[in-house]
């Protein structure tokens, strides 16, 4: 209550109704160590409805994690290890960063997929903890969990407990102005196992044993019914929707302390409780953390190389691709996916249904499932934002490098799950394929045309658009080595190899170089040959032209001024070739061909030439911004 009360801002009620389940979880239930935070082994913790952040924060202090009360005084303050809901990076002990309902569900399910995974890799003496996250009614409420939950189902990930925070209480008031559903008979038709706790929820030894009856059942996921009542002991504001967002005054702040027989004492922590607490929690988790040590010595190089791979030996594996290539850029992501696994054991790739179709299929092994769990490709099902989501859990867990594939346009269903893993530096591969109006007779619903300019405008989220093979084979190098989430946008059409790939890594590159130019044309994608060919359509007029390939902003961005100029001069008119929105190339160009609006049911190449991504257009362009 206190930390809310002095931000005046925050969320105690629901913190205030589950202290006593964390209580349970930090003590009694998880293995963990404070003085490890990061080891491999460790049972991971979410609190999907994040905006109870102060009851992870709290627990973090008593458990000596290195938050202290200062911390807790600069709740949601600027520059705080506190902030307004958790952040994976940001504060030890913080697992993913949650906030946006349901995501911190989703992302369980991809923790536990990818400890599954590991443990029947590399065995159960090296690899075998739990997964716990807490959900309220909000995360079960966003339609992303019933993806997540019917995968999870699906797939019986025995090592997930959910605790479901049954409060029935939302901001705008009591659950029955809006959801009448029997979540207990939901979860069960996912095929999860279903224990319907009841009144427990101040109960630390009936917590206690419900927590291990989950923890030990086998053959599926468990989610735990909690009946828990918002804002309690305080006597004024116990299951009442206020207790939800508006923190308590000093008046109810006093009262509820009153009834719990502490002094009414800002941050009442005495030190001789705190001690004896982190004490308790230490030695737990060491005993827990050093007998896997002794067991698991000398069998976990994979982890730390999964976590930075070789990046000499994946370039060595990279296929070339010479001139007389033609693929689409979809195809080539599959080729060089197979040709670089032997070095890459530890990619788990996978598609939302469209696997043939995004070249993320993982040929030669066995698709990962509930009996066959080694199988390092897996099929996501029509749960493009389940898959978005699952995929950042997989990648904060470690160990594992995600990839997931689906059409451009989709990328609209997992927005909210790529954001999340460019703010927390996920290292997981999105990759789209159907790039632009070239996906033709699909028409406008399947043409993606904004989404590219959409992608670009997220922070800390790497796009790469390859021209063709060979800068589709540096892309997933670049992709595989990166600190961060990638989005290696695909072709459907084929393209011909024209490039050697070297404009990856800087971001942009000229592909044709001539003295004295008086244009520059710059490309991405499919549209790179675009521009190739209009270039000859100029040098035939007497008009010099550059030609430059930009598969990627983000890295462009990286270079110096001077870098950047010699690739794209100012003093030049510059022509951006993209068959996409025009939206956001002013930044590099003077001119751009694109397409701002939406598409049209025609074969893709005749969409392409109706919508001026020809190379007769181009020169026109390009002649104009000339003569001007």
């Amino acid at each position: 209550m206190d930390a809310p009360l002095v931000a005046n801002s925050g969320h105690q009620g629901t913190a205030m109704s589950l202290a006593p389940l964390a209580h349970v979880l930090y003590s009694r239930i998880m293995n963990h160590d404070p003085k490890a935070p990061q080891w491999m082994n460790r049972d991971r913790f979410i609190l999907s409805n994040g905006h109870a952040s102060i009851l992870q924060y709290s627990m973090l202090f008593l458990g000596g994690y290195g938050l202290e009360i200062s911390d807790l005084k600069e709740f949601r303050q600027w520059g705080s290890a506190t902030p307004g809901h958790p952040e994976a990076g940001h504060t030890a002990g913080v697992e993913v960063t949650t906030g946006p309902l349901g995501q911190g569900f989703a992302n369980a399910v991809g923790m536990a997929i990818a400890e599954s995974h590991l443990r029947e890799v590399h065995g159960s003496s090296v690899v075998d903890h739990y997964t716990y996250v807490v959900a309220g009614d909000g995360c079960l409420m966003e339609g992303l969990s019933h993806e997540a939950a019917s995968l999870a189902g699906h797939l019986k990930l025995d090592h997930l407990v959910c605790v479901f925070d049954d409060n029935k209480i939302t901001i705008d008031g009591s659950l029955d102005l809006t959801c009448s559903d029997d979540v207990a008979a939901r979860f069960r038709s996912y095929g999860w196992n279903v224990i319907e706790a009841g009144e427990i929820a101040n109960d630390c030894d009936a917590l206690e044993k419900v927590l291990l009856q989950a923890k030990n059942h086998a053959g599926a996921p468990t989610l735990v019914v909690l009946r828990t009542h918002i804002g309690f002991p305080s006597p004024e504001m116990t299951d009442k929707h206020e207790a939800h967002g508006n923190p308590f005054n000093a008046e109810l702040t006093s009262s509820a302390k009153s009834v719990m027989g502490i002094p009414n004492e800002a941050f009442y922590a005495p030190s001789g409780l705190v001690e004896a607490y982190r004490t308790h929690v230490a030695s737990r988790g060491a005993d827990a953390r050093q007998s896997w040590e002794k067991t698991a010595a000398g069998k976990t190089s994979w982890y730390d190389s999964a976590n930075a791979p070789d990046s000499a030996a994946i370039a060595n594996a990279l296929p070339v691709f010479d001139a007389s290539t033609s693929l689409a850029t979809r195809q080539a992501f599959q080729k060089v996916l197979e040709a670089t696994g032997p070095v890459m054991p530890h990619v788990l790739s996978g598609a939302a249904d469209l696997t043939g179709n995004t070249g993320s299929k993982l040929s030669g092994t066995v698709a990962f499932s509930s009996s066959h769990r080694e199988g390092k490709h897996i099929y996501y099902g029509i749960r493009e934002h389940a898959m978005g989501a699952a995929m950042v859990g997989m990648a904060l867990h470690g160990g594992v490098l995600p990839v997931g594939g689906t059409f451009f346009v989709f990328a609209d269903y997992m927005r909210p799950s790529i954001r999340l893993a460019a703010l927390s530096k996920a290292r997981c591969v999105f990759v789209f394929s159907h790039d632009s109006v070239g996906v033709g007779e699909d028409g406008p619903t399947h043409q993606p045309v904004e989404h590219l300019a959409s992608l670009r405008a997220i922070p800390g989220l790497q796009v790469i658009r390859p021209t063709d093979a060979n800068e589709t084979a540096q892309a997933w190098l670049i992709a595989a080595t990166h600190d961060g989430p990638t989005a290696i946008i695909l072709s459907r059409q084929t393209v011909p190899a024209i490039t050697d790939g070297s404009a990856v890594a800087p971001g942009a590159a000229l592909l044709r170089s001539v003295p004295n130019p008086q244009v520059v044309l710059v490309g991405t994608g499919s549209e790179t040959g675009v521009a190739l060919q209009a270039s000859e359509l100029l040098s035939a007029e007497g008009i010099a032209a550059n030609v430059v390939s930009m598969p990627s902003w983000d890295r462009f961005a990286l270079l110096s001024k001077e870098e950047q100029a010699k690739i794209l001069p100012n003093h030049l008119p510059r022509v951006s070739v993209e068959a996409a929105s025009t939206f956001g190339w002013a930044r590099y160009a003077s001119h751009s061909v694109g397409i701002d609006t939406f598409g049209a049911s025609a074969p893709g190449n005749v969409v392409m030439q109706k919508y001026g991504i020809t190379p007769d257009n181009v020169a026109r362009v390009a002649r104009e911004a000339v003569n001007k």
